[in-house]
C-alpha cells in the first residue's frame, strides 16, 4: 500500500520535512474525511498543519442555531469543537474566519494561505474536490488550496519565507462520492489510529448526527482495501480506511 507521505509530483520537488497540510472549508470537514490520516502522520511524528476557512457556522450548525445560540456563539462552538478535535488527532490548528454559506475566494484569503505554505512548507497537502453541486463551498476552498499552492512556489510572490516545492495535492473524499465525480484512486490504511478518529469526530457535538455515517464509511473503504491488498498482508477484518484522489501524476522510478 502507498503512504500519502512518500508521493511526490505536480512539477517539482518537495523538500522532504514530512509536513502535512490540510485546508479544509469548514471547522469540521478535516475530521470527517482526514482525521485518519492526520493521525497517522501524527503518530509517525511528522507535523499536521490544518487551516479551516471557516467555522461552518451558517450552513454547518443546524443544531445550534435551533437551540437558539447567536452567531458568535456558534463561532465559539465550532472552534472549541475544531480545537478539541485537532488535539486529540496530533494536529495544530489556525482559523481564517472567513465565512460560510457562501465560502467567496478572494485575494486576501489566497494571499493568507500562500504565507500558511511558505510557513509550513508541506510535504503533502490535502484538501477538498473541486465539484460538489451540494456545498459550493468545498470546491471553492479545494480551488484557493491549488491556487495558493502555485503562488507559493514563485519566487516573485511578495509573502515572507522561500518559495515551496511541488508537493502532492490529495482530494479527500466529499459526502456524496458518486455526484462528485470521486474515485477512490487511493485507500489508507487507518485502523491503527482510527481510536484517534472517533474521538475527534466525538468531538463535533454540532453535527452528532455523522458520527456513525463516517465510521460506516471507514469501514466500507476498510473492506476495498483490504479486496485490493491482495490475501497475505494479514489485514484484519476490521481495517478502516479513507480514500482519496491524486490531483498531480505521481513521480516514481518504480511502479508498485
Amino acid at each position: 500500500m502507498t503512504a500519502l507521505r512518500t508521493m511526490t509530483g505536480g512539477g517539482g520537488s518537495v523538500r522532504s520535512n514530512g509536513a502535512m497540510l490540510v485546508i479544509s472549508a469548514h471547522a469540521a470537514d478535516f475530521v470527517w474525511r482526514a482525521g485518519g490520516a492526520i493521525a497517522l502522520a501524527a503518530s509517525r511524528g511528522e507535523p499536521v498543519t490544518v487551516v479551516c476557512l471557516s467555522y461552518g457556522e451558517r450552513g454547518e450548525s443546524a443544531s445550534a442555531w435551533r437551540a437558539g445560540k447567536t452567531l458568535e456563539e456558534i463561532k465559539d462552538m465550532r472552534r472549541a469543537e475544531a480545537s478539541g478535535a485537532a488535539a486529540a488527532l496530533g494536529a495544530q490548528i489556525e482559523f481564517l474566519d472567513a465565512g460560510d454559506y457562501p465560502l467567496r475566494e478572494t485575494d486576501e484569503l489566497v494571499d493568507r494561505l500562500v504565507r500558511v505554505y511558505r510557513e509550513v512548507s508541506p510535504s503533502v497537502v490535502l484538501t477538498h474536490s473541486l465539484a460538489d453541486p451540494y456545498n459550493g463551498d468545498h470546491p471553492a476552498a479545494g480551488q484557493m488550496a491549488l491556487r495558493a499552492r502555485v503562488l507559493a512556489q514563485a519566487a516573485g510572490y511578495p509573502a515572507p519565507g522561500e518559495p515551496i516545492g511541488a508537493p502532492p495535492v490529495f482530494w479527500f473524499e466529499p459526502h456524496q462520492p458518486e455526484m462528485c465525480g470521486f474515485k477512490p484512486e487511493v485507500l489508507l490504511d487507518i485502523t491503527p489510529v482510527f481510536g484517534a478518529k472517533r474521538a475527534a469526530m466525538a468531538c463535533m457535538a454540532a453535527q452528532r448526527h455523522l458520527w456513525e455515517y463516517y465510521a460506516d464509511l471507514a469501514r466500507r473503504r476498510g473492506t476495498q482495501l483490504r479486496r485490493n491488498a491482495g490475501p497475505n498482508l494479514g489485514l484484519p477484518a476490521e481495517t478502516m480506511a479513507e480514500a482519496y484522489m491524486r490531483v498531480f501524476p505521481q513521480v516514481t522510478d518504480r511502479l508498485a
